[in-house]
């Protein structure tokens, strides 16, 4: 037997409210809930009045009297909600008139009363309520400056029994210089220079932990074990650093990279450059984190630029090739001249009776150099030149960015490509480094040599990495206004560009003794020089001169130099003969000649004007204080005979 039940469902609409609008970041806005008298207004709205027609009123009206009487009569039909509605529309309005007709009444105050019942009035007394609040507000804040004294006193004692600082401001400030991470439950630091391009692979990783901790956990470790050793008891000593910085094994210790140049292979395989400390010493726990993570960001530096030039030494195509054998790398320089660069390591870390390696005498420069063409390198990469495209790898140089507007061909596309590597660079400065070390012992050589005339250096201050500039003066002492010589020498990586006196440009190799014989030319030019200068001031004439002599014997260096002056009158004649060795020699002439006789063969007395032979004068017993101060002297003599 099956018993049907009815049961009532419910249906409600959604209590979410219209979506109003949805803002850019994704944020619904709804409309706000309505009102009772807005949702009966809406209610309202829905009625359509203009549908009742008469008969529709006529039926309402016979409802309405039904409903009076109770006795509702089967032949007129009852309307839907929308009667309903309007009957309690009407009954509303009903009842708010009943409302606005009492209130009219009340108002009048003649015929109700609705005054609440007055009560006994009680004194205020404002002054005592301003006391009273003045004395709460006391015990108030004595109360708050108690808890406040309390509070700086346990401060102060705590800073003053703390040896650390605190944890997070010392972790603040390794924030602010170094980079960290934090790994699940450990802090994490790189000190690699992946950032800047570097591609060596040395992981550069260091853990930070909390030194006051481990400075626990080491002193429950060593009183649970009271045979602990020395050693251990020195190393859980309270650090003065909050933090604990662990850097790894390879990363510990000193490291620097050594340059050295040596001549004929001598001890060219030092064994200073040997990687020392093959055991790891104990790590120092009073060196401070930042001393720390510096020396340990300058070991992986300098392994990060050895292996960088190692691996260029490897690919590179020398005429000698370069040789790599363990941490040195060996490069010819010049023809007998070697360029050591060897990696120093000694894990010491801090410890300072551990043996760091031995400095021989090597070029702190060039190690300069060295350190400075990888930060280039490390620059260069991170900070492009404009114009570089906006999106896409970086890489092509502001030449080759705007190689396209500017028609650039072939030729200048591959000069574009062409790089040097590091080991290349700093070869190329080893090598305008000895070219300058010849230049300056050729010039201080004959300096010292040469008395007269004075040779006078003066280098630029100011030059680049592999050129540099001096210019000789060659004066004489006395005569410094009337003749003065310079020749310019610009130094290069494996030649000399001299320029001279006359702007002839002569291009010198890398052997000194062509310089030397460079600088002996121009001191003997210049003697023939100084003495035409010293002639002119004398009123002597200057009827010939000759840099390149081809009379006498062939000379082993150059060539030799004259010049050949008359007396103002004319009677008399002075040669003067340089040689490059710095050999003088002056001869002296009568004219006309003395010794002339006539005879039947020559019978006219002109001939008598001839000069006559030259006769050499002994320029080792003349007087004067150097060569251009003896010809002075000499023209003044025959200027004075005459």
């Amino acid at each position: 037997m099956a018993y049907s039940t009815s049961v009532n469902i419910s249906i409600e609409t959604q209590a979410e409210n219209i979506i109003q609008e949805i803002s850019y970041d994704g944020q619904e806005i709804y409309q706000p809930a309505l009102s009772m008298s807005d949702n009966l207004s809406k209610l309202a709205q829905r009625i359509d009045f203009s549908k009742v027609d008469d008969d529709t009123k006529q039926q309402e009206v016979e409802i309405k009297s039904e409903e009076e009487s109770k006795e509702p009569s089967p032949n007129v039909p009852i309307s839907g909600w929308i009667d309903s509605v309007v009957s309690k529309l009407k009954r509303a309005a009903t009842e708010i008139c009943v409302i606005s007709d009492v209130l009219a009444v009340t108002k009048e105050k003649r015929y109700m009363i609705l005054d609440p019942i007055p009560t006994e009035s009680i004194e205020t007394k404002p002054m005592a309520q301003i006391y009273l609040r003045k004395k709460a507000l006391a015990s108030a804040s004595n109360i708050i400056m108690s808890a406040v004294d309390r509070l700086r006193s346990s401060q102060n004692e705590f800073i003053r029994n703390r040896t650390t600082p605190d944890f997070h401001i010392e972790l603040l400030r390794l924030r602010q210089n170094w980079r960290l991470k934090k790994v699940s439950t450990a802090i994490i630091g790189d000190l690699s220079y992946k950032t800047a391009g570097s591609k060596f692979g040395q992981s550069g990783m260091f853990e930070v932990t909390k030194a006051e901790d481990d400075v626990q956990s080491n002193t429950g470790t060593s009183s649970s074990s009271p045979s602990s050793s020395p050693s251990h008891n020195v190393s859980i000593t309270k650090s003065p650093s909050a933090l604990r910085v662990t850097v790894p094994t390879e990363l510990q210790g000193v490291s620097y990279i050594m340059v050295l140049c040596q001549k004929d292979q001598e001890n060219i395989f030092n064994t200073s450059f040997n990687l020392l400390g093959s055991a790891p010493a104990t790590p120092n726990p009073d060196m401070h984190w930042q001393q720390k993570l510096e020396a340990a960001q300058n070991v992986l530096f300098c392994k990060e630029l050895f292996n960088q030039l190692a691996k260029e030494a490897v690919q590179l195509q020398a005429t000698i090739p370069h040789m790599v054998v363990g941490n040195q790398i060996s490069a010819t320089v010049f023809p007998g001249i070697q360029l050591i660069i060897g990696l120093c390591h000694s894990s010491t870390n801090g410890n300072p009776n551990a043996i760091l390696p031995s400095k021989t005498d090597h070029d702190h420069v060039l190690e300069h150099s060295l350190h400075q063409l990888l930060r280039e390198v490390h620059h260069r990469n991170t900070h492009q030149p404009f114009p570089h495209p906006s999106s896409g790898p970086l890489g092509p140089s502001k030449r080759r960015a705007v190689a396209g507007p500017n028609a650039a061909d072939r030729f200048e596309l591959l000069e574009m490509s062409k790089s040097q590597t590091l080991l290349e660079q700093i070869i190329e400065q080893a090598q305008h480094f000895f070219m300058r070390l010849r230049t300056e012992y050729v010039i201080d050589t004959l300096a010292k040599e040469v008395k007269d005339p004075i040779i006078i250096s003066h280098w630029n201050s100011l030059n680049s990495p592999t050129q540099a500039c001096v210019k000789v003066t060659i004066v004489s002492h006395g005569f410094d206004c009337i003749c003065r010589t310079s020749l310019v020498v610009h130094v290069m990586k494996k030649s000399l560009k001299c320029i001279c006196r006359d702007g002839r440009v002569m291009y010198l190799s890398y052997e000194p003794q062509e310089l030397r014989d460079l600088i002996f030319c121009q001191i003997y030019q210049h003697q023939i020089m100084g003495v035409q200068s010293v002639a002119k001031t004398q009123g002597w004439q200057f009827l010939a001169s000759s840099s390149h002599l081809g009379l006498g014997p062939v000379e082993p260096m150059g060539n030799a130099s004259s010049c050949l002056l008359a007396s103002p009158i004319g009677d008399r004649l002075i040669s003067v003969k340089c040689e490059p060795q710095g050999n003088v020699s002056v001869s002296i002439a009568h004219s006309p000649k003395k010794d002339f006789f006539g005879g039947q063969l020559v019978k006219e007395r002109k001939w008598e004007n001839l000069g006559g032979s030259f006769k050499k004068v002994r320029w080792d017993k003349m007087e004067g204080k150097n060569f251009l101060n003896k010809i002075e002297l000499l023209m003044a003599s025959l200027t004075n005979s005459t």
